[in-house]
């Protein structure tokens, strides 16, 4: 596995130069702002990156103002308990993409997101997660939020401003270059490589997730 300054030196040659890639990399969010964003905002990024899955990311976009209409803006309580009549009515609604099953997950993970005001609300139990555990936190959404497994999760963070890593095509294929992973990161052992590896460039370079797997992308 090269060291974070040879994979650095390769996305500077291939894309023009160190002050090229460095304009290119992300700013996380601090913790703290991380914290004071709005529970309705989670709940909508989450959303937004469930609808995108497997879909044309543009018609999501077209019709997000459709989706805040018709969730109240995403009102995390409003969303919880909305009763049978409301979610039929959500099926019949041409604003938003028709799929009950997604459409489903936006009151369970409402419900997610109030369960987590009991350790300080949904901001800060991510905001203050360590980035040497990363994947643990895509673990916990996973497990206790509805269809927020894989990439909807990395990318709903990334979105978010949380430092973290996304294993995109090009970011897994210098991983497999560089011998942590021999093939995706599916299973808890690759994931845990993957984890180790990241901690070991953040180490070497005194940055985060989000800018060493910006750096890993464009190395390839």
């Amino acid at each position: 596995m090269r060291d974070f300054d040879e994979l650095f030196a390769i996305a500077a040659e291939r894309k023009g130069g160190a002050d090229v890639v460095e304009a290119q990399l992300p700013s996380p969010l601090s913790p703290e702002e991380l914290a004071a964003i709005p529970e309705d905002r989670w709940l909508a990024q989450f959303t937004k990156s469930i609808f995108q899955a497997g879909f044309n990311w543009k018609v999501i976009e077209n019709k997000w103002a459709g989706f805040e209409e018709a969730f109240s803006g995403f009102d995390v309580n409003r969303c919880a308990f909305l009763n049978d009549e409301e979610f039929d009515a959500l099926l019949s609604n041409p604003a938003v993409v028709r799929n009950g099953m997604k459409l489903r997950t936006v009151i369970d993970n409402a419900i997610f997101i109030q369960e987590l005001r009991d350790d300080g609300g949904i901001g800060k139990v991510i905001g203050n997660w360590p980035a040497t555990d990363y994947i643990n936190l895509l673990a916990l959404l996973k497990k206790r939020a509805s269809r927020l497994g894989g990439m909807s999760a990395a990318y709903s963070l990334r979105f978010m401003g949380v430092d973290s890593f996304i294993l995109s095509q090009d970011v897994t294929a210098r991983l497999i270059a560089e011998g942590v992973i021999d093939k995706p990161a599916t299973s808890k052992t690759a994931q845990k490589a993957v984890q180790a590896a990241f901690n070991t460039w953040m180490e070497q370079s005194g940055r985060g997730l989000s800018q060493i797997s910006r750096v890993l992308a464009m190395s390839v």
